[in-house]
């Protein structure tokens, strides 16, 4: 599956990158400085890039990347009373029959990047390589109009008459030095084009402007009419001089350090073309000046991330630009507040203790509560790892970071997970509190802050789901445990005080053995109770383990849908989409089953989105789209995309 093929390249690129890291990065300083000039930026480039080619290995340029016209899926994740009141529940939902559904987001008003996007009755979806409108408001979707986009992977945000399609481009291979103590060296530098396009006609839509980024797109966020893109962009002028590849390791050494030594400030900074498709014209420009860009006290790594501030109305170029010289792997945004979190890898087989002591994630905040700006605020630390974006939550003025001690290749007796609470004090993120030895023995599952309270799933054997009190910052508290098998990959809000888990049912043993579902009373946090459960059989699996977006939760009809895959040994069995209706009194009951019809036809697809339109329930994969009923979800007629 994708999810295992991406962890398993993971570690490929951590492994291939060991031997030019050190297991003992020293402790850095989380507070970022501003380069005073341009002349200050280069010469701390150049004084670092050479001790980076000095501890780097000679390596040769990598061969080209495969890089075809199909679509790479994303992917991607409460001291008071003992009694907690009954968790809160999103803004209220449209009366059932009416509206239509949006992309499940982590935080209510912050819209994330998907392939599919919906407004009123009319869909739009990026795949295949084009941009498509579909009216949504009959009983079979028809398409409206369609139009190219570049590159073998996009996301897309929509804001009233204007989208934003976010495309990664070709890479180029190149050759670059480990940058830093414990950062695995770089093999490409990243292309991302944004493609601003007007949708008021979705009949006849057209691209406006165009810019191209040089880096490669980590995320995005939309506030309002704001848009935030992050990329993260690798030093041209730590690349290795194709020289380098045909000559003696020593001489080659030589020629990469004159490489450096003759860079100029272009060389450290990324750059942007914008184009203006209505007036002809292009123009090459810096993506940030040197003074907007800060780094780390002690270094960590001559890379550029880069915060690209958008007005939706205004369209592109960016209005704003922030930059930081270190990495970024992770991105969370509340209302007010972007979080971009810094993994720091150490070697596979460094010592407890050594991880203990050196690993930590890097926490950057940015505010975002002028629209058409973003401005740094402080930056901190916290020790382990993150899971992914559901690690994070801020809530009135308190960063709440869910971590587990030990890295995901090295989870075993050892590990142990906590929840550490954080706030803005004079340029930094301070920690003022801290729960710990949760799982011990495990990692972190899932974890879902809401409000005042907070869950953590763990696992190894057993699925031990956390409740938290957040309530007090200082001191955040463990108030309930609940011990089932399996795990909860996913955590959703279902009302009423219950929490709807998606994961997978295991042996005693701990071996996985397909989807469940788990319905969770959690009013009273002290007394965590699993109300019901709903296995989808052996060997079975959804997406929605690791991708949110693909999880649908409707309200007005208390209708949750995943999408899902069952295996023989010799075919899938079943691909397609699953309803359930989920409320306290029926527990969980499947409401209906969609097999995708063009599973075998079209090399495996299936579907992994789920839109409500009125009456109907749209189901979309990476060739078309199913309608069916709402009330009485089941088979409907497949409408391929083109046709």
């Amino acid at each position: 599956m994708r999810r295992a093929t991406v962890f398993l390249l993971t570690l490929a690129m951590l492994a291939a990158g060991a031997a030019a890291v050190d297991a003992k990065p020293r402790k850095k300083s989380p507070r970022l400085h501003s380069f005073r000039s341009c002349t200050n930026l280069l010469g701390y480039a150049q004084r670092n890039g050479l001790r980076v080619v000095r501890n780097s290995s000679i390596g040769r340029p990598l061969p080209p990347r495969s890089v075809g016209g199909g679509d790479d899926e994303s992917g991607g994740g409460s001291g008071g009373s003992d009694r907690g009141a009954p968790m809160p529940v999103a803004a209220p939902a449209p009366a059932a029959g009416e509206g239509t559904s949006q992309t499940n987001v982590q935080e209510a008003g912050v819209d994330e990047p998907d392939w599919v996007k919906a407004s009123g009755t009319t869909l739009y979806v990026v795949k295949q390589g084009k941009l498509r409108a579909f009216d949504a408001n009959g009983a079979r979707p028809r398409e409206l109009g369609a139009i190219d986009v570049p590159g073998y992977s996009q996301d897309l945000l929509v804001r009233g008459d204007r989208a934003l399609v976010i495309s990664t481009l070709d890479q180029e291979p190149v050759a670059f030095a480990a940058q830093a103590p414990a950062v695995s060296p770089a093999h490409w530098l990243g292309r991302t084009r944004l493609l601003e396009v007007d949708i008021s006609d979705p009949a006849r839509m057209r691209v406006l402007r165009e810019l191209d980024v040089e880096g490669s797109y980590l995320n995005a966020r939309l506030t309002g009419a704001t848009a935030r893109v992050i990329v993260r962009t690798e030093p041209r002028g730590l690349a290795m001089p194709q020289s380098a590849g045909t000559v003696p390791g020593a001489e080659a050494k030589r020629d990469w350090r004159r490489s450096v030594k003759r860079t100029r400030t272009r060389a450290w900074l990324p750059s942007a073309v914008v184009r203006d498709r209505r007036k002809g014209t292009a123009r090459r420009r810096a993506l940030v000046r040197c003074k907007q860009v800060r780094r780390t006290q002690s270094f960590s790594g001559l890379g550029t991330l880069t915060v690209l501030t958008i007005d939706m109305q205004r369209g592109l170029p960016a209005v704003d630009a922030d930059a930081l010289m270190t990495d970024g792997d992770t991105v969370y945004a509340s209302q007010d507040r972007l979080y971009v979190a810094s993994q720091r890898w150490l070697e596979p087989d460094a010592t407890r203790a050594e991880i203990l002591d050196s690993s930590a994630t890097g926490l950057h905040a940015f505010s975002t509560e002028k629209a058409g700006e973003t401005t740094y605020v402080g930056s901190g630390e916290v020790s382990g790892y993150l899971l992914n974006q559901w690690s994070l939550s801020e809530h009135e003025g308190t960063l709440r970071a869910a971590t587990t001690s030990m890295p995901p290749w090295d989870s075993d007796a050892r590990s142990e997970s906590a929840v550490r609470t954080l706030q803005e004090r004079d340029g930094r993120l301070v920690k003022v509190g801290e729960v710990g030895g949760l799982g011990k023995g495990e990692r972190i599952y899932a974890v879902r802050f809401i409000g005042d309270t907070g869950f953590v799933v763990t696992f190894r054997q057993v699925d031990p789901l956390y409740t938290l009190d957040l309530s007090t910052p200082g001191s955040p508290r463990v108030v309930g445990e609940l011990k089932i098998p399996g795990y909860s990959a996913y955590l959703h809000p279902v009302g009423d005080g219950l929490l709807l888990g998606v994961g997978q049912d295991a042996t005693a043993e701990g071996r996985r053995t397909g989807v469940q579902l788990s319905l969770f009373d959690v009013s009273d946090l002290a007394h965590p109770v699993r109300l019901d459960r709903f296995g989808l059989g052996d060997d079975s699996y959804t997406p929605v383990e690791y991708d949110h977006h693909a999880f649908l939760w409707w309200a007005p009809q208390k209708l949750a849908v995943i999408p899902a895959q069952s295996y023989t040994p010799e075919r899938s069995s079943f691909a397609g989409s699953v309803a359930f209706k989920v409320d306290r009194a029926g527990g969980i009951a499947e409401a209906g089953r969609m097999a995708h019809p063009a599973f075998e036809r079209f090399g495996g697809d299936s579907y992994d989105r789920a839109v409500v339109v009125g009456e109907k329930l749209l189901l979309l994969s990476g060739v078309g789209v199913l309608a069916t009923s709402l009330a009485a979800p089941g088979p409907g007629e497949f409408v391929r995309y083109g046709t």
